[in-house]
């Protein structure tokens, strides 16, 4: 029955990068389950960054980035040998199981993450990184309007109000009504990125009798990311 097993010796290529991209299954659904508030739920934020360091913790990815409901990992050491129905079947468990864990609340519903993987080359990475981080800001304009317009319209007609809009005008319709997208939290406009840095540790060596300085590395969770850059990525480690 081995022989059945014919996805199972798909393999990413060998000393490539690659972008592992989660996405919360039906989450649409879990946001009205749970009530979460509109148009950001700050403790649900809270939850995503808290399973984005358990992950970080977990693969050791070079980067990780998230918005909403949607977390991409960078990846060199690729593990589990590259197979690809482990890599996708255990980051998404693992996703899911941390989700669960964080949130500590009843769930009329098992979370779920699905999972898919992106090779990418070093030059690809600050494309893919801006692609969603461009996102993220479409998700914050969207997310502000249909909540104004929610509360001046019934939810069918908020809804078929924003379809005929473009960003630039939900913007605007703000704005014209006091709410400052340029006033709004860092992370809720450009996302939440986890990375590696290095902090100055100051210690006295006994044995040349003097202080002796050395830099331990450790996770960082960056809620006032930059707008994605070359360098933002070469000052991190990400891009040599």
């Amino acid at each position: 029955m081995k022989d059945y097993e014919v996805y199972s010796s798909l393999k990413v290529p060998k000393n490539s990068k690659i972008i592992v991209r989660l996405d919360g299954r039906s989450f649409h659904s879990l946001a009205r389950d749970l009530n979460l508030e509109k148009p950001y739920d700050e403790n649900f934020y809270r939850v995503i960054s808290k399973v984005c360091e358990d992950l970080f913790e977990e693969f050791s990815p070079l980067f990780a980035y998230t918005f909403s409901d949607e977390i991409s990992l960078l990846l060199d050491n690729v593990p589990f040998d590259g197979r690809i129905e482990k890599i996708n079947s255990v980051i998404a468990s693992f996703t899911s199981s941390s989700f669960v864990m964080h949130y500590n609340t009843h769930f009329k519903k098992p979370p779920a993450f699905d999972s898919r993987i992106i090779p990418v080359s070093d030059g690809d990475i600050l494309k893919y990184f801006k692609w969603r981080q461009d996102e993220s800001w479409r998700n914050c304009v969207n997310s502000h309007g249909i909540s104004y317009l929610k509360s001046k319209y019934s939810n069918s007609q908020a809804n078929d109000i924003i379809k005929g809009m473009n960003q630039s005008e939900v913007h605007e319709l703000l704005f014209q009504n006091g709410i400052n997208l340029n006033d709004v939290e860092t992370y809720k406009k450009r996302g939440i990125g986890i990375y590696r840095k290095n902090k100055k540790v100051v210690g006295f060596n006994k044995k040349e009798n003097k202080n002796q300085t050395s830099y331990r590395s450790y996770v960082y969770t960056d809620w006032e990311l930059p707008k994605f850059s070359y360098e933002f990525f070469e000052e991190i480690g990400v891009i040599k």
